[in-house]
């Protein structure tokens, strides 16, 4: 326990509360028909990704587990896929109004709580939490941003009302994001021992990481001057590569150094399904 947790984690539940602000106030804006509207997330509309966030936001704020029957949907994989269909499933007949009613009358209650008796040590374990995920204080309240952010993004996409790109969630979302980039370069690629990489995203400082003689990404506290390779792109393109939103779309990563390296990277890039 100590001052720089507290602050740490107090600067988490800001950036949730800023995302959760501006997914409602998307959600707000869209008619009904565009509920139905297909997102990039396989199986799950528009109403399904608000559905899903207020299955969580609820039971984070102390509604208890949802059960469902959720059957065998072919585009889940894994059980904490069948997990987040139960939302899904329990709110298809849940108007919109009732759907953004509930976020907005859960992370309320959420936000209350913790401005009035904040955790401080990021390492304790949350009293509550979703589908029994072993998360300290720490993993889930940084979660949080990045999967309502995420969210934002994939209804606006969806229903063509790009927005967003330059909030304090999105810049969270990028910079969690990049962290991943070491894992991407040593373990999914396998590259040798030695290899730098350096990953420029618009909005960022660079991150830099070299795989070290344990085979593993280690991040570098500044940029080499000759790195094997660098990757560069806008945050859009970047979030939506390693959110696993898309293939690399031509033309929105430009690769330097040993480009063979480079394309086996971005063909690798996605960490969040």
């Amino acid at each position: 326990m100590s001052d720089g947790d507290r602050q740490l984690l107090a600067g988490y539940v800001e950036v949730w509360w800023q995302a959760i602000n501006d997914f409602t106030d998307l959600l707000e804006e869209l008619p009904e028909e565009e509920w139905s509207t297909p997102t990039d997330l396989p199986g799950w509309d528009v109403r399904a990704v608000a559905s899903h966030t207020a299955h969580l936001e609820s039971r984070l704020a102390g509604a208890d587990e949802e059960t469902a029957d959720v059957g065998e949907p072919p585009h889940v994989t894994g059980l904490m896929g069948l997990y987040t269909e139960i939302g899904v499933v329990n709110r298809r007949d849940a108007s919109p109004d009732a759907i953004i009613n509930e976020i907005r009358s859960a992370t309320t209650a959420r936000h209350t709580a913790l401005l009035a008796d904040p955790p401080t040590d990021a390492s304790a374990k949350p009293e509550t939490i979703f589908g029994g995920v072993p998360w300290d204080w720490r993993t889930l309240l940084r979660n949080r941003p990045l999967d309502v952010w995420m969210h934002e993004q994939d209804i606006r996409r969806a229903v063509d009302r790009p927005g967003g790109m330059s909030s304090p969630a999105a810049q969270h979302t990028a910079e969690y994001l990049a962290e991943g980039f070491g894992y991407v370069l040593a373990k999914r690629v396998g590259a040798p021992a030695g290899t730098t990489a350096v990953l420029e995203i618009d909005g960022s400082a660079p991150y830099a990481f070299a795989v070290n003689d344990a085979g593993r990404g280690e991040r570098l506290s500044a940029a080499p001057a000759d790195p094997t390779i660098t990757l560069r792109m806008e945050r859009e393109a970047f979030i939506r590569l390693a959110g696993g939103r898309c293939a690399p779309e031509p033309g929105t990563v430009q690769v330097a150094g040993d480009t063979a390296l480079g394309q086996r990277v971005v063909d690798a890039m996605a960490t969040t399904p």
